[in-house]
């Protein structure tokens, strides 16, 4: 078997692996509110979390693994690449272990940064040849998400308490009412898991777009909707294994969450997350790779804020160890994906 050959299957599997870790750590992105206001059992949000997941997968995730194809460093190599994907999935596995929602995107953006400092270290570019600009942009949507997500679940809650209010102002109180808030956050659960495939997905296989595409002579466009049947299939396995875990953290243990907080929170995060894939990608022509932990946690604080008017029902102690994971992500995995792709750089001269 060609050597070649070789590194693009160890790559696929080491891809599945970084979606597994994707599924056990981020399926609670788009269940969490399901599962915390009482709508869905746990084993339904995820069972509707797979489905959506792949067809956002297939519909858009193409968008986002663009940036990580060629929007950071250009002509990554399947060694680049492995040692990419390995560095992001050996530190999901840790902090899932660990039950924090660690950022996916983070994880992944920080290895492909770390692949292009090895590409200075070992001579092959400058460092100005790494596409800065792209990474301030990514770096600066990171800054911007848990802001216009708070700001959203807060205003997209008092829309819907009105609302609510003046449904039973017409109706009375009755069962109706609720059921209609429940199937409102399936339909929630179902967009944010679309978008969440549409942005997630590109974190375990963009590295391998091009050398995909280049090695069997296929075009983009079926090399887009390969690479997004093997990350969804992997995400699906993650969050039917491992998932349940954190999923327990963000849904019950930052703040209580009922069919109204749900609602509003479930719709701020989906509508983040899509908006940041769909926007720059035709502005810009790269999709961003935004974290969807950072949208969905800062969704819940919003809610939190809005239903109490204050601060005193966000559990500030998960909120900060969460924080720390985000703050240590970057530089772990810029560290890790340098040095795999430089050891085998010495070991082998290429």
């Amino acid at each position: 078997m060609p050597s070649g050959l070789v590194l693009i299957i160890i790559g696929y599997i080491a891809s599945l692996y970084i979606a597994w870790n994707i599924g056990a750590n981020d399926a609670a992105n788009p269940t969490d509110t399901a599962v915390g206001s009482g709508a869905l059992s746990i084993r339904k949000a995820l069972i509707l979390f797979s489905v959506f997941t792949c067809i956002g997968a297939l519909a858009q995730g193409w968008m986002v693994m663009k940036t990580f194809d060629r929007g950071i460093v250009k002509d990554i190599d399947i060694v680049a690449a492995v040692s990419a994907v390995i560095a992001t999935g050996l530190w999901i596995t840790i902090a899932t272990l660990k039950g924090m929602p660690i950022s996916t995107s983070q994880s992944a953006t920080g290895a492909v940064l770390g692949i292009g400092l090895a590409y200075v270290y070992m001579g092959r570019i400058t460092i100005n040849d790494v596409k800065w600009s792209v990474v301030y942009t990514i770096l600066t949507s990171w800054v911007l998400t848990p802001f216009l997500t708070i700001m959203l679940a807060i205003a997209l809650y008092f829309v819907i308490d009105k609302l609510m209010y003046w449904l039973e102002k017409i109706r009375g109180r009755d069962n109706s009412i609720e059921k209609i808030l429940k199937y409102l956050i399936i339909f929630s659960l179902a967009f944010s898991a679309y978008s969440f495939g549409a942005n997630d997905i590109a974190n375990a296989t963009g590295v391998y777009l091009t050398i995909t595409s280049r090695y069997f002579g296929i075009p983009d466009d079926l090399t887009k909707i390969f690479l997004a049947i093997l990350g969804g299939l992997g995400v699906v396995l993650g969050g039917f294994t491992l998932g349940k875990r954190v999923l327990t953290t963000v849904a019950f243990k930052i703040t209580r969450l009922d069919l109204k907080t749900g609602l509003a929170a479930e719709l701020s995060n989906a509508l983040v997350v899509w908006l940041f894939t769909t926007i720059p990608y035709l502005l810009f022509g790269y999709g961003l790779p935004i974290s969807t932990t950072h949208a969905t946690v800062s969704s819940i604080i919003g809610v939190g804020i809005a239903k109490h008017k204050n601060l005193k029902n966000v559990n500030w102690r998960i909120v900060l160890l969460i924080t720390l994971s985000w703050l240590l992500t970057l530089p772990v995995t810029i560290t890790l994906s340098f040095t795999f792709r430089t050891i085998a750089y010495m070991l082998t001269g290429s």
